[in-house]
Formats: structure tokens, C-alpha cells, sequence
């Protein structure tokens, strides 16, 4: 396993963390257990939780692991928890209101059984709430020790760019991260998102590095998802819903270059998509789930693997997003290739 450093700050986090969004609903705690012990012993740093994860269950279940476990294995855990969303039916009980997150910062630390939080993030911008109200409260948290780090979830790049400099403007401490949907099938980030983080300085968390399962090789294209898949059970589900993607020859493309790329290597689609993603500049750690210890073991294989610059530079352009000529396209890139200055 290799490590980093989470953006410009000095935390060091592993190269692939374990995403916790299935435990307690697909994944129940002994399974739950495995995983945490055999991600640990590989040396694997970063837990990823959410309050809502479960409804609460995955932080209750991270919270009996660590406190199960010696210090000799828990010890090395980075420990991550994001609120924003409703975790119960209490009218107003959302959002980054300082109100919303003392309690659910609260609840959540209650629920992990811990008096701290390594990191903690703002689970997706509010635009109710205004963003110097969020600031304050996670400045606030960290002054009071009951976080080291906070970072922000599914935010714009503007919105990015917005909260480091209302962090400078009014002497907050900065977040040191951002976590996007990044992947072969969603690239569209690198366009303002990730520059927005490289520039202020926020280490990239790459969340659904598989597309939801599509990377995997799972779906094919004459046959609609069946059996126990996110697909086969809600062929509708999320952004990765199969309709939607298998309709669009480039999905197909991009499946058969991993695939190709896979073979040759001896390695599994997944194992060479989460490689793509963590070999990208900008990119911290990559989260990785799974409902059993099988699925588990093999993405975090990937660690074991490091492409060729032509086998990023062929994935690079089998999975390059359409878009218009301008801003993004080559008319735009023609433009401002001529602002450079000479040298």
C-alpha cells in the first residue's frame, strides 16, 4: 500500500481507503468486521463514513470496531465522517447550518464512540445556508479539538474556489479536501473541479472509482443486469442506472480498452480502472467498497499495480468526455494555448 499526504496538509492517508456506505443495509456487522480487519492488515489507513450510511448503522458499526480491536491494528485508522443529509425524519434536520451540524457532528462522534474526529466534511454544498455560516462552524470544531481536518463533498468548482477564499478572507483554517464522483465514466471533474482543488490546495477523494460496478466488466451490453448487482436489483438506480449509460457507445469503449488492458496484464477490470484513477494528478486516496471480503480483496489489488504512461494515455482517450468546442473543446484549448506565454 502506498501513501500521501491529503492535499497540501501533513496528513497521510493510504492510497485506497474503504468506503463504509454499505454497512449496516447490504453488509451486516460481521461481514462489516472482516473487511475493516483485512483492509487494516494491508495497510489500508482512511475509513470513510457518513451519518447517513445505514441510517446511522455504519458509524455505530466502525465505532464497536474500534473499540473491539487492539490499538496495534486500530491505531493507524484515519477516521472519516461527513453530515449535511437527514439521518432521521425531524423536520429541518439538514443542511450545513451551524445548528444542523453541532448535532449531527454530535451524533456522530456518539455513534463512533469517540471524543474526536480526524476528518470531517460537508457532505454537499447548501445553498440555503451560507457558506461563511459552514466555514465557521468546521473553524470552530477543529479550535475545539473535536476535529483535526475538515474537507468538502460533491461541491462545484466554484463553490471550491469559493470557500478557500472566504477561509483566507476571514483567517479560517482551509479544508485540505474535496470528494468527487471519479472515475473512467466520469471525468467531467477535471474540466474546474480539480483545478479548483490543485489550486487551493485540497487532495482529491475519489468516490465510485468503478462507476458504480460498470468498470468491473458486470454489465454487458445484449443483456439487461440481473441477480444481486446495485443494477440487477434497481436497474434505475443513481447516476450509474443502466439505461442511461448503456445507450452510449462510448460506455462500450471505454469497457473493452480496461478489458483488453485487464487481460494483458493478468489483472481484473476493476484492479486496472481503480489504478487509472489513482495514478491521475490531483488524486489523494481512492474509495473503495464492497459488500463481501471477496470483492474487497481483489480492488485492493490495485494497489500492486501501476500503469504505463501509454496504458493512461490510451485510457485517457478512449474515456476523454464530450463536450462542445468552447470553453472545453479544442477551439478552447486552440485559444488558450496562444495566451501562453513564450518561452
Amino acid at each position: 500500500m502506498l501513501y500521501s499526504t491529503l492535499g497540501r496538509s501533513g496528513l497521510a492517508v493510504s492510497q485506497y481507503a474503504l468506503g463504509t456506505m454499505t454497512f449496516g443495509s447490504e453488509t451486516d456487522q460481521e461481514e462489516a468486521f472482516t473487511q475493516l480487519d483485512h483492509f487494516a492488515e494491508q495497510g489500508g489507513t482512511m475509513v470513510d463514513c457518513a451519518d447517513v450510511y445505514g441510517g446511522g448503522a455504519a458509524e455505530t458499526i466502525v465505532g464497536k470496531w474500534l473499540q473491539d480491536r487492539p490499538a496495534s491494528l486500530t491505531d493507524q485508522i484515519v477516521l472519516l465522517t461527513k453530515g449535511r443529509f437527514p439521518v432521521a425524519t425531524t423536520p429541518g434536520a439538514e443542511g450545513t447550518s451551524r445548528r444542523h451540524l453541532r448535532r449531527a457532528l454530535e451524533n456522530s462522534l456518539r455513534r463512533l464512540d469517540t471524543d474526536h474526529i480526524d476528518l470531517y466534511m460537508a457532505h454537499s454544498f447548501d445553498p440555503l445556508t451560507p457558506l461563511e455560516e459552514t466555514l465557521g462552524f468546521m473553524d470552530d470544531s477543529i479550535r475545539q479539538g473535536k476535529i483535526s481536518y475538515f474537507g468538502l463533498s460533491n461541491f462545484l468548482g466554484w463553490q471550491v474556489q469559493k470557500a478557500a477564499e472566504i477561509c483566507r478572507r476571514e483567517g479560517f483554517v482551509a479544508p485540505v479536501t474535496m470528494q468527487p464522483s471519479y472515475s473512467l465514466l466520469v471525468r467531467e471533474i477535471e474540466w474546474e473541479i480539480l483545478p479548483a482543488c490543485q489550486d487551493n490546495g485540497l487532495g482529491l477523494m475519489a468516490w465510485s472509482p468503478l462507476g458504480g460496478g460498470w468498470l468491473t466488466g458486470k454489465y454487458r451490453r445484449d443483456m439487461d443486469p440481473q441477480g444481486s448487482t446495485r443494477l440487477g436489483e434497481d436497474p434505475t438506480r443513481g447516476i450509474e442506472a443502466y439505461e442511461r449509460r448503456a445507450r452510449n457507445n462510448q460506455t462500450w469503449e471505454i469497457l473493452d480498452t480496461v478489458h483488453h488492458i485487464a487481460e494483458a496484464r493478468g489483472a481484473s477490470m476493476a484492479q486496472i480502472a481503480l489504478a487509472w484513477v489513482a495514478q491521475k494528478p490531483g488524486v489523494s486516496t481512492v474509495l473503495v467498497g464492497a459488500r463481501t471480503q471477496v470483492q474487497l480483496k481483489d480492488n485492493l489489488g490495485a494497489s500492486d499495480i501501476y500503469l504505463t504512461d501509454q496504458e493512461m494515455l490510451t485510457l485517457d482517450s478512449v474515456s476523454s468526455p464530450a463536450c462542445g468546442d468552447w470553453p472545453y473543446g479544442s477551439a478552447g484549448i486552440e485559444q488558450r494555448s496562444r495566451l501562453l506565454p513564450s518561452t
